[in-house]
């Protein structure tokens, strides 16, 4: 197996890396572009890509071309040269899709994928890093969901191998991802416990990076890792052991955006269908500060005086997300980020937590907006199915044989897996919505072309700020500029 190696991949395990005082939210699918996380970067502060979906990402922008040849150029500097030919073999359209033809859709996750799955995989993952890291020396994070787990060694992996700094994780507990970066560092066989509902028995998934390529490789630096929690309970628990214990957290709030924690006891809705949360959903910050690792606010931190408060509590910064993924280096499509800036500068915007949309059953901020799916005629008229899969949850048929639902599935199919009809109800497909959001949708084969779903935090001093500021829209740069002003 051929191996380049004019990479410098490898640089000292201990080696000091500056803490940014604002980190660039993680906005899936794609909304947190390698484009956004440069231009963060290059201002000094942390830029992160969304590492959500990236093989489907990825293998549609090869279908329509590579417009630019980004990709390509990324994936010349991949390690493993057969691996990046096979991808490239399998997705690339030199003159992009024929109007109207649906996308070749990716494997799905598995408890046992594919070599091409993982391939693409960690192709894909390398390709996004690299192309944020190109030609500067800032800082560049990649963010996952804990709760897709079947996605996650192979996705680190790509990511290290472009030498990313940081991983920052959230929506469940990641307790083992500061183990598995050492092992992967080291291209060692290595594996995470996975939840399967109604499991007999334990079951998990792994890599093996040498048998993938080929070994040879110098041993790659660990990132740091940050975990993003909503309690501080949650900080206690992963900081008490080294090997479960992050370098710092980001405490989210349920102002922010995309997935929310749930509230504490009993689930209690407003008149308007949205979840009540309390003092008991807010972490304890000064709990947090005592463990002694760093850690940034995140969920309506989108003002100088908000960062101002941060620091005041002991932060080192903030996170955030609306204000950058309003910029014009974000990943939403020109047509959503023109209609959410005109709802906002009119005061029409409003962004709900609805507590169904999300198959995965956590608290799910959707922003309404007409031509989306936030409308429930648009909902109800979409096809149900699943062929995505990003959110499927493993389930147990019979011992050793394991099985994948959605509750965003047809659902005679999903009671047919054992499913609760109760957990059909007012789902969204999450997974097309929001890969539409970045011109990615998919056009079915009966002509059904997949709309977009929009998500936001509910913070709005900043945006209304920013709107003064610069009427005719902003730059990511210009959000930094803001908020250290």
């Amino acid at each position: 197996m051929s191996v380049k190696n004019d990479l410098n991949l490898c640089t000292p395990h201990d080696q000091k890396r500056s803490l940014p005082t604002i980190i660039q939210g993680g906005m899936g699918v794609a909304v947190s572009s390698w484009q956004l996380a440069r231009a963060v970067s290059q201002t000094g502060q942390l830029g992160v890509v969304a590492g959500t979906a990236l093989d489907t990402v990825v293998a549609r922008r090869l279908q329509d071309g590579d417009v630019g040849g980004h990709i390509r150029r990324a994936l010349e500097q991949f390690p493993v040269v057969p691996m990046a030919h096979r991808v490239l073999r399998r997705y690339f359209r030199p003159t992009g899709r024929v109007k109207g033809k649906p996308y070749l859709l990716v494997p799905k996750l598995g408890l046992h994928p594919s070599a091409d799955a993982l391939e693409l995989s960690i192709v894909a993952n390398f390709a996004e890093v690299w192309l944020a890291k190109e030609n500067h020396d800032g800082l560049i994070g990649i963010n996952y969901l804990e709760k897709i787990q079947m996605a996650t060694p192979s996705a680190v992996y790509g990511a290290m191998l472009a030498d990313v700094d940081y991983v920052v994780m959230g929506a469940g507990i990641p307790a083992e991802i500061p183990h598995l970066l050492n092992q992967l560092a080291n291209h060692q066989l290595c594996s995470l416990k996975l939840h399967v509902d109604g499991a007999t028995t334990g079951y998990s998934i792994g890599l093996d990076p040498q048998v993938l390529t080929g070994g040879g490789l110098a041993p790659l630096r660990p990132p740091m890792f940050l975990a993003i929690i909503s309690a501080h309970m949650l900080a206690a628990y992963l900081a008490r052991n080294e090997a479960t214990r992050p370098d710092g957290f980001i405490i989210e709030g349920p102002r922010s955006g995309g997935h929310n924690a749930p509230p504490r006891g009993d689930l209690v809705l407003d008149e308007d269908g949205q979840p009540i949360y309390g003092p008991r959903d807010n972490a304890d910050i000064d709990k947090v500060a005592k463990i002694g690792l760093p850690f940034w606010l995140a969920g309506g931190y989108s003002t100088p005086e908000q960062l101002k408060t941060a620091h005041s509590s002991g932060a080192v910064g903030v996170q955030v997300g609306t204000l950058f993924a309003l910029s014009a280096e974000s990943g939403f499509s020109e047509v959503v980020r023109q209609n959410l800036l005109t709802e906002l500068a009119a005061s029409r915007l409003v962004v709900r937590t609805d507590p169904l949309a999300s198959p995965t059953g956590f608290p799910f901020k959707v922003a309404s907006l007409s031509g989306t799916l936030s409308v429930t005629k648009e909902n109800d008229a979409r096809p149900r199915l699943c062929d995505l899969g990003y959110l499927r949850v493993p389930y147990e048929r019979e011992p050793g044989i394991v099985g994948y639902r959605c509750p965003g599935e047809p659902i005679r199919h999903y009671l047919r897996k054992g499913g609760v009809i109760d957990e059909t109800v007012g789902r969204k497909c999450l997974c097309n919505g929001l890969m539409t959001n970045v011109g990615l949708g998919q056009t079915r084969n009966d002509g059904y072309q997949e709309l977009p779903l929009v998500t936001l935090g509910v913070d709005s001093n900043g945006t209304s700020n920013m709107i003064t500021l610069h009427p005719d829209g902003w730059t990511a740069a210009e959000v930094v500029s803001y908020l250290l002003s």
